[in-house]
């Protein structure tokens, strides 16, 4: 099977090369609903479990092959934290056991405690965690260099592998946020050492041109959404066979053409309120349905859970 004008599509291969006996493998999208994107800023984003718990149904039905969401306080830690998670989610796995859900990491006052909630979650369905392996300045207001406000997010080496030791404990995979290209440098050296558990998944931000803490204009991170962008972070990735998607954080992974790129490229796609910086003020489900229609499109239908969890490798 082939796509017009584009190379073809082999599983599991990262730059969408491989024999040509390889068929097209369903996309990958991860939903991403709520995130730190408040009510004020879009009323359709939902912050309680009983507006999460609706959502992630209505997602999962329309496409969505996993879940990474937030529960409404950040504060929670440990058995608190995932016993809100819990509540979200029991819901979906009552209609879909095979979910593959991941929590966000917590405002814990110690690195201990902002991921003392893996273990827990992990008995309430989670399959997996987030990782980001690598240290950025993140704004966290708009404007320039001149009154931009940064956060310095560290996470040296000896603080990722104890994450990663955590999340492997706690038998659960690794959701891999990649900042910047030193983050993917980080990944594949862990990999190497045998250090990532089984599905762990890597995905690419690109930055949108928005902040995604308050939606306006600041000087950003890593790469922009390009195919020139997306063609070195999949040289980096190279041989590793790491599975991929792509995500556009405070923009539009849709009107970028992001989405479409990674489709054609044979990688997956991260969607929803978390992300989105663009001008309109649109639902989950309509960014998802723009996602999925371009899988339809592409001859890649969206992955189902199961499907998902084959991809990745999940245990």
């Amino acid at each position: 099977m082939r796509l017009p004008d584009r190379k073809r599509i082999a599983p599991l291969a990262p730059h969408g090369d491989g024999d040509e006996s390889f068929v097209m493998q369903p996309v990958i999208i991860e939903m991403v609903p709520n995130g730190e994107t408040r009510v004020e800023r879009n009323p359709a984003t939902p912050r309680a479990p009983a507006a999460i718990a609706r959502e992630l149904l209505a997602l999962t039905d329309q496409g969505a092959s996993l879940i990474h969401n937030h529960i409404d306080d950040f504060r929670l830690t440990g058995e608190a934290a995932a016993e809100r998670y819990g509540e979200g989610w029991a819901p979906l796995l009552a209609r879909h056991p095979d979910a593959i859900l991941c929590p966000t990491t917590a405002a814990g006052s110690s690195d201990a405690a902002k991921i003392a909630h893996f273990a827990p979650c992990a008995e309430r369905g989670a399959r997996m965690a987030p990782l980001d392996p690598g240290s950025m300045n993140m704004p966290i207001s708009g404007g320039g260099a001149e009154c931009a406000r940064m956060l310095s997010y560290i996470n040296d080496f000896t603080r990722i592998a104890m994450v990663l030791d955590t999340i492997s404990r706690a038998g659960l995979a690794a959701s891999i946020g990649i900042y910047e290209p030193g983050f993917l440098r980080a990944t594949i050296a862990f990999q190497r050492a045998g250090k990532l558990p089984p599905g762990s998944f890597v995905k690419f931000y690109f930055f949108g041109g928005r902040n995604y803490y308050d939606g306006t204009p600041c000087i950003g991170f890593g790469l922009d959404p390009t195919p020139a962008a997306l063609d070195a972070y999949l040289d980096i990735l190279g041989d590793s066979g790491l599975p991929w998607a792509a995500a556009v954080i405070g923009g539009d992974v849709f009107a970028s053409g992001m989405a479409k790129l990674a489709i054609a490229r044979g990688g997956g796609v991260r969607v929803g309120l978390e992300d989105f910086g663009g001008d309109r003020t649109p639902t989950n489900a309509t960014l998802l349905g723009e996602v999925v229609a371009l899988c339809r499109e592409a001859g890649r239908p969206p992955a189902s859970a199961r499907e998902a969890a084959a991809i990745l490798g999940l245990r």
